[in-house]
């Protein structure tokens, strides 16, 4: 280790697969053998800054010193945000662009939404009672690509649902992969573009109609700062910018399940989907399990903090994963512990398992409130409405693939629905 600049360096011409070979754990490993929240490393081949904690999330979110613009590489922006997407803007255009998104998570939209996945997941889960297993993550996300496009306005046939699914979900399974996974990965976001761009050119030539509040509607009509409407391909990015992160709640679906089977002691507790204990789960689930491990940005402009100089157009990546379980932040990081967040003072830069700091102005996700309430949602049913049993099998995650997840995709057998599920359904009716 040597320090340049007030800041611990790395050694080494390039730490890029160490960073693949370490994952999730490439940041922390480092925060601790440093004993400092930031430092710097080299990265594809240029110098990069690491940083974690709650201090260093808040200056990572500071749109005065960092940027989004040419962070992202190329390869990311290609198969996970898409390009031209909300992600890699800045300034006013990122503002007026993120407010379009906003406006899709109104209250009434959220609950529109919820509303949407409850009666999906009965009529999934009625499927369920047929088979003999059912692997979770798989099947959480087809529910979830059909709850997404009915919610967002998308016309989505029956025999298009598994197509649209496996392509949905290659740009989050496959957003940093490699040589042909990755060409795959570029196929199905092109595919995708292509269909959610035909629609859009439907829905402003008038003969498709999809709801006002939905996103289809929204971004088909959209319109820049300079008041042109958005092109369509990079309309059809933000569309894909609503299904695609919603398909990947299937991630935290399947932790939901995990949980749920590693601390059973916390099923008697969430018998009421309505009392806070229920979203206390729901996040030390966030917290707990491994999502994004990191994010990215670019040094605006020099600038000086705590000592140490930041470099203009030096890549930046904040640890997200790391910042989740710092024990400056959370006492027994490693421990399943719900109740923590009974006290927790909801600050935006210590819990940041989708970004931090603030929605409407900053680069937090603009889905976040509804990925709370769809497992909120899940957590009822794998409790309350559901009963099965879990087999033998592999429920370990690792901590070098990204994204990680149970590598069985946890797997449940003997479903069945419980009989106050049913009867609470036949009153809906």
């Amino acid at each position: 280790m040597s320090a340049e600049n007030g800041m611990p360096k790395e050694d080494g011409l390039d730490q890029s697969l160490s960073l693949l070979r370490e994952g999730y754990l490439y940041i922390p490993n480092r925060r601790r053998s440093f004993q400092e929240n930031i430092f710097e490393t080299r990265l594809m081949g240029k110098p990069a800054i690491c940083m974690g904690g709650k201090e260093a999330a808040k200056l990572f979110y500071d749109p005065a010193k960092f940027q989004r613009e040419g962070a992202a590489p190329k390869r990311v922006v290609k198969t996970l945000f898409g390009e031209g997407g909300v992600q890699t803007l800045d300034g006013e255009a990122h503002q007026h662009r993120k407010a379009a998104f906003m406006s899709l998570m109104a209250p009434k939209e959220v609950m529109r939404l919820t509303d949407i996945f409850v009666r999906q997941w009965m009529e999934t889960a009625q499927k369920w009672t047929q088979q003999s297993e059912v692997v979770l993550y798989e099947e959480a996300k087809e529910l979830l690509c059909r709850i997404a496009c009915e919610w967002g306005g998308v016309p989505l046939p029956e025999d298009d649902v598994k197509r649209r699914t496996s392509e949905l979900s290659a740009m989050f399974e496959s957003s940093v992969s490699a040589g042909p996974e990755y060409w795959k990965t570029r196929r199905a976001r092109r595919k995708a573009e292509k269909w959610v761009g035909g629609l859009i050119e439907e829905v402003r030539q008038n003969t498709l109609h999809p709801p006002e509040e939905s996103a289809l509607y929204v971004f088909s009509h959209h319109r820049e700062l300079d008041g042109q409407l958005l092109d369509t391909k990079t309309a059809a990015v933000e569309v894909l910018n609503i299904l695609r992160p919603i398909t990947a709640v299937s991630i935290y679906l399947a932790f939901t399940a995990l949980a749920l089977h590693q601390f059973p002691e916390e099923k008697p507790k969430l018998m009421d989907v309505d009392e806070p204990y229920t979203k206390y789960f729901v996040q030390e689930v966030r917290r707990f399990y491994p999502f994004f491990p990191f994010t990215g940005a670019k040094v605006k402009t020099d600038f000086e903090w705590s000592g140490m100089d930041f470099k203009e157009g030096t890549l930046a990546l904040l640890d997200l994963y790391g910042t989740n379980h710092d024990p400056e932040l959370w006492e027994n990081p490693d421990l399943f512990q719900p109740a923590r967040f009974e006290d927790w003072d909801k600050s935006p830069f210590d819990f940041i398992p989708q970004g931090g700091g603030d929605y409407y102005a900053g680069h937090r996700c603009a889905g976040e409130w509804i990925t709370i309430e769809l497992m909120k949602v899940s957590v009822d049913f794998l409790v309350n409405r559901l009963s099965y049993t879990v087999p033998d099998q592999d429920i370990s995650f690792s901590m070098t693939s990204m994204p990680s997840m149970p590598k069985s995709g946890f797997i449940v057998r003997d479903i069945s629905i419980n009989l106050r599920s049913e009867s609470d359904e036949n009153e809906n009716k």
